[in-house]
Order: C-alpha cells, then structure tokens, then sequence
C-alpha cells in the first residue's frame, strides 16, 4: 500500500513491555489510529489487568504475561475474545519473533534483552526503549541488527533527538553530540541531603513522568552515563564525541556539532509520545495531541556543566565506555541491583553509585562476545552487587 504524501504507512507492530511507561504511550498512539496500525502481540510484566484492557481495544493476535504464574489470570481476562494468551519468559521471546513491520522493545533493563534479540533477528524495525540491552550486549545486538538487516531506532528522547539532527547531515562530518539532561530532583542539592534522600524524594522528577527505576537513574545521572554508552554504540562514536549538558527546562533534547561550525538541535516539548511517534512512522511523521513548544513562553534557556562530584555515576559510566569489553555489561548489571536496594529501603541514595563503583573495580573488564558470556558477566556482577548491598544493609 502507498499512502499519501504525508501519511504514515500501514504497518504491524508488536509492543514489548506494554504496561509499563513507553509501553502504554506507545499503546496511546496506536489508539488514535487503528486504520493504519494493525497489533500482532502485546506483551505485558504482572499487570494482567492492564494488559487484558489493552488487548481488548487492539485485538492484537496473541497478549503474552512475563509472569507464568500470571497465565490463567490473563487467559480468563480475555476469555470470550479472539485474542490467544501465553505466559512466561519462552513465551514473550515467541512473541518478539513475531513477524511485524515494527516492534517497539521497552522492557526495562537486562530483562529485555533476549525478547529484544528475538525481535532483532526476524528483522523489521525495531524501536528501541530498553537502553540497558544495548548497554550490556552491545557488539552482540549490533552485530545481530546487522545480519538480519534489522532497522534500529532510538526512542530515548536524547538519542531520538540526535538520530533527526543527523537525519540530513553527512555522518563523516560530525564533529561532536551532546545529550542533554534535566538534571533530576537534585540538581542544586547538596550531598548531604543527597545522603538523606528518600525513594519517594528521588521519584520525583521535575519534567518527566517515567517508571521507578528510570527515575532512580535519572536522580543518580546514571540514567545520562547509560545514554552515553548507548549513543557510542548507535551513532559509532568515542567518548572524547559525546559530550553531556544539563538543561532542565527538558526542550532541547539533543544537539549535532558539525565540523564547519554548524549545529543542529531538536527541540520538542518534554513528552515521550514524540520521540515515539517519530519512531512508529519513522521516515513519515505521524500527529500526535503533543502539547506544541511555544519558545515565547519559555523566555529563556538554561544551560550548566554536570556536576562529577556531586554524580559519580555519569564518570562511572564514561569509565566503563573507555574500558570497553564487558564492563558496561557490570555497570548496567550492578546499576539494577543498587538500585532495587535503595528502593526497597536496604542501602542508602549514595550507596547506589559506590556498590557500582566498588563491582567495577573488583570485577574489572573481561571479555564478553556472545549472549552466553554477556549473561554469565551479568550475573557475576549481580552477585557481587548483591554481597555489597547485603553489607550495607546489615
């Protein structure tokens, strides 16, 4: 089908992680029109509720529950429906190689990983939200993009940003990137109240609305070193060409410097439905009800250097980018699991960086080449993160 000049094509799709944040935005936008997307699987964590909601107004072909303890709430939530269930990690990797024109892989962190290479490997485009599976496995999800002659595509608003700056640039003449960040809720804290804060303080972002673990890693800049090792896999570019600039009003999103001085940036107002839409009928554009950036309004833009003293965790991952081979696989592994403590109480705000810090330096920077080798690292870094945090805990 052709569609009209303008118009976004007829496409399948399939949702991984569509209960969770992305996931119900992305949902959102296939809502507003069912003429031109047609769902093949949704697959949802533990929120059998949601998901039964979701599958009921997409009628996707099959709706899979991570859970498989969670297989017969869902199957008697669609009972009477034409839309088939599956529950269970098997079951969400068979879902992932449905085949689809576009997939959009949001599962958050290392749980996403072999759905994402499931999608990956049947081809189509896939749209990417899960920044800790390129993190981890990023030779191994590269090299899997390019012999399934796969598309990826940045959803992370920073990374979307800077694949539309280069959209009509020449890639060889790109001098340097710069992602921005809000900062989080403590920007201008001190650490002594950094030492003090709570979960429910580090949850609440100033611009965002995100799930807890991206939230936690925004309030730490974990969030923004992540985001540098994802840029280096997806625009092939060294640490000393990405550079990080805090700008909390969120609506510069990324930034291009070219080599004859020219910059390009994106702008947009601080919403994931654009970076999403702009994935879902990427090369076409799709309308959204995004609200529309008015820069008269906004009056001024403000700009600062991040703070490495005050967010070890940004230097922690430039480190781990420069060390190369599996060290980012132990950042991103320890990363999850501080991060789960200090939302459960168990360690302290500043804990979450030191655990990491302490993982990387015990663990160090081996080889990891394949899925097998990544997984086996992760887990070895979970393992001593866990020990860390355990101590801490006591």
């Amino acid at each position: 089908m052709t569609p009209p000049a303008g118009d976004v094509a007829a496409k399948t799709v399939t949702v991984l992680g569509s209960t969770g944040s992305v996931g119900t935005q992305t949902v959102a936008l296939l809502l507003d029109r069912p003429d031109i997307f047609r769902v093949r699987a949704l697959v949802g964590g533990r929120n059998v509720r949601l998901l039964a909601e979701q599958a009921r107004a997409l009628a996707p072909e099959i709706a899979v529950i991570s859970d498989a303890k969670l297989g017969a709430d869902l199957a008697a939530a669609l009972d009477g429906t034409s839309v088939a269930t599956a529950a269970g990690p098997e079951a969400v990797c068979e879902a992932a190689g449905i085949a689809a024109d576009w997939t959009m892989c949001a599962i958050t962190g290392i749980a996403g990983l072999a759905s994402t290479l499931a999608a990956i490997q049947r081809g189509g485009v896939i749209a990417l939200a899960n920044k800790e599976a390129l993190v981890s496995a990023g030779d191994v999800m590269l090299e899997a993009v390019r012999r399934a002659g796969a598309t990826l595509l940045p959803v992370d608003s920073e990374h979307n940003a800077i694949f539309q700056a280069l959209a009509e640039g020449n890639r060889s003449a790109v001098e340097r990137i710069v992602l921005t960040a809000s900062g989080g809720p403590f920007r201008h804290a001190a650490r002594e109240e950094m030492a003090r804060a709570t979960p429910e303080m580090a949850l609440k972002h100033p611009v965002w609305s995100m799930g807890a673990k991206i939230s936690i890693d925004s309030a730490t800049m974990m969030n923004k070193g992540l985001e540098v090792i994802e840029a280096a896999r997806l625009f092939g570019l060294g640490d000393g060409a990405i550079d990080v600039l805090v700008h909390p009003q969120s609506v510069i999103h990324g930034l291009v410097y070219y080599r004859d001085g020219s910059v390009l940036a994106q702008l947009g107002a601080p919403d994931m439905r654009i970076p999403i839409a702009h994935a879902l009928a990427w090369p076409r554009r799709l309308a959204t009800t995004s609200p529309r950036l008015d820069l008269a309004m906004l009056a001024r833009l403000e700009f600062e250097q991040p703070d490495m003293a005050r967010f070890p965790a940004l230097r922690l991952a430039r480190d781990a980018l420069r060390a190369g081979a599996g060290a980012p696989t132990i950042l991103n592994a320890a990363n999850e699991v501080s991060v789960d403590a200090f939302l459960n109480r168990r360690i302290r705000f500043l804990d979450i960086a030191a655990t990491v810090e302490g993982v990387l330096e015990a663990l160090g920077a081996p080889v990891a080449t394949s899925l097998g080798e990544v997984m086996e690292l992760d887990a070895r870094a979970r393992w001593m993160a866990e020990k860390l945090t355990d101590a801490l805990a006591a």
